[in-house]
């Protein structure tokens, strides 16, 4: 290597808040480089809060943590956490409806052709039942079952994949540990000045109340909401999705559960007059909250309809968050990068801000830079993240607009909006064609994309023309074996406090 190249090195990066995302980064980047000659500071004051209420995770926390060489049980034990198969979406259809976002593939595509078109053509002409029924993980998650993933399945009926549920806090206090011990310095401080760079308006350094100055040449931002060096500092901008996505505030708070109950292995999601609320079971406590439209309802009458609505004893007053939902117009300017709630948020459904977060570290990774900041790849990044971001937002707001629900104004207002046109181009494809259309940097895959289109009845009117040649009855009497199948899965396998006792050490008091 040219003496050039390695002077062109970044040799220092600073991360400004600590928090999940902070701590996330900071673990994962240490690991990354190894013993590299780069040094990676973190600043954080104890006096700050963080949001902490990130307890739903999709699939790919468990290959990020993997990466640290921290396995499942050690995580479970260490966050207080539980298993997630997937999402339940209650009463969003209707009052009294229900289905299931599984990880989880759906039946076994034959020839080319995808497993929804052999249900599509069978439920013509016979009984074969709902979509679920053809997902081990949506099944398990149904009977309130759990068991990990066989190593080598034996067809894809056997595919299925699960997260977690944690304490967000211990979490990143685990990452905290992880990230420590391998050489990442922790200083406790509050930022009272940014310094740029004259010639280029860079970041220099920080100046912190303690008065030590930190300098430093890539500067990550997980400084939450606030933006302190992407927004505050270098004024990014911040794209507003809120056309599209109408709640913009959040109700959380703590409850304690019924001794010895079971709890489920999914998160609960349940439609109200002007959003949502969600559920979710951890060893010691649920994580409860409502996502609302303030355009909807007012924050009293949003928080007596959550008090209300949650049957366990409250632990604390619950606590309002207020955000818009959006991006920022560069997740990196200059020499930040913006992690976390710093780069944008949509909304907690579907449990996206966490594994942005993931995806956030590996596309840094991927373009990590050298000191003259290459507005290549820069420019790279920021497509990547917009792309990525995008998808994500129409994923979110199909589950508003398939709802079709008019019975408040709130539901109404999401029933008769537009749509991005990304959104409404993709709908009209599984419409018409029965294709799910997949991306790169595109968080969900066609399996998610078909729970949430099956679960609120946006269907084809027909089936593959490749299918036209089998008989109808015959295909339904394969299906129904399939979902046989399925059905003996489940029934052998624990229930999901069980597993937690055995393997876990849990003994969790939760779930309705």
């Amino acid at each position: 290597m040219s003496e050039d190249v390695r002077n062109g090195r970044i040799r220092s990066i600073v991360i400004v808040g600590g928090g999940t995302a902070g701590w996330m980064a900071a673990a994962s980047l240490r690991r990354h480089f190894g013993k590299a000659p780069i040094d990676i500071t973190l600043v954080e004051s104890s006096e700050i809060g963080t949001i902490g209420v990130g307890e739903a995770t999709i699939p790919t926390i468990r290959n990020f943590y993997q990466s640290l060489g921290l396995d499942d049980l050690e995580v479970l034990r260490a966050t207080q956490g539980t298993c997630k198969l997937g999402i339940r979406f209650k009463d969003w259809m209707a009052p009294g409806s229900a289905f299931i976002h599984p990880f989880s593939l759906y039946g076994q595509d034959l020839n080319g052709v995808p497993f929804q078109h052999y249900w599509l053509k069978a439920r013509a002409s016979a009984d074969v039942g709902e979509m679920g029924e053809y997902s081990l993980g949506a099944s398990l998650a149904a009977a309130g079952k759990f068991t990990v993933p066989t190593a080598n399945p034996p067809s894809s009926l056997s595919v299925f994949d699960w997260a977690l549920h944690f304490d967000a806090a211990l979490f990143a206090q685990l990452m905290r540990r992880v990230a420590e011990a391998n050489g990442v310095r922790r200083i406790d401080a509050k930022v009272v000045k940014v310094n740029l760079r004259p010639e280029d308006g860079f970041v220099a350094s920080l100046d912190l109340h303690t008065g030590a100055n930190i300098e430093g040449e890539l500067f990550i931002d997980c400084s939450g909401f606030r933006g302190l060096l992407i927004e505050e500092v270098l004024g990014t901008g911040y794209e507003d999705w809120s056309r599209w996505l109408f709640c913009d505030r959040a109700l959380a708070v703590q409850s304690q559960p019924p001794e010895g109950a079971q709890p489920p292995p999914y998160t609960d999601v349940t439609a109200h007059s002007a959003g949502w609320r969600w559920r979710i079971p951890l060893q010691h406590r649920y994580g409860n909250g409502y996502v609302y439209s303030s355009r909807h309802i007012d924050d009293e009458a949003a928080k007596a309809e959550l008090v209300a609505a949650v049957p366990d004893r409250l632990l604390h007053e619950p606590r309002l968050i207020r955000f818009t939902p959006g991006r920022r117009k560069q997740v990196w300017n200059r020499n930040v990068v913006a992690l976390g709630l710093a780069s944008g948020f949509l909304e907690p459904l579907e449990s996206t801000s966490i594994a942005l977060i993931e995806t956030g570290i590996e596309k840094l990774k991927a373009l990590f830079p050298d000191r003259s900041f290459d507005p290549a790849v820069v420019d790279e990044f920021n497509d990547w993240s917009r792309r990525e971001m995008e998808r994500v937002r129409d994923f979110v707001v199909l589950h508003y607009k398939a709802a079709q629900r008019g019975d408040t104004p709130f539901w109404r207002t999401t029933r008769d909006a537009d749509i991005p046109e990304t959104l409404a181009r993709k709908v009209e494809l599984f419409r018409s064609r029965g294709h799910i259309a997949r991306y790169r940097w595109e968080m969900f895959q066609p399996p998610s994309w078909l729970a949430i289109f099956a679960g609120f009845d946006i269907l084809p009117g027909g089936w593959d023309p490749a299918l036209d040649g089998i008989d109808g009855q015959a295909l339904a009497a394969s299906l129904n074996q399939m979902r046989a199948g399925v059905a003996r899965a489940v029934a052998q396998a624990p229930t999901h406090g069980d597993f937690l006792r055995r393997y876990v050490g849990a003994a969790p008091a939760a779930a309705e």
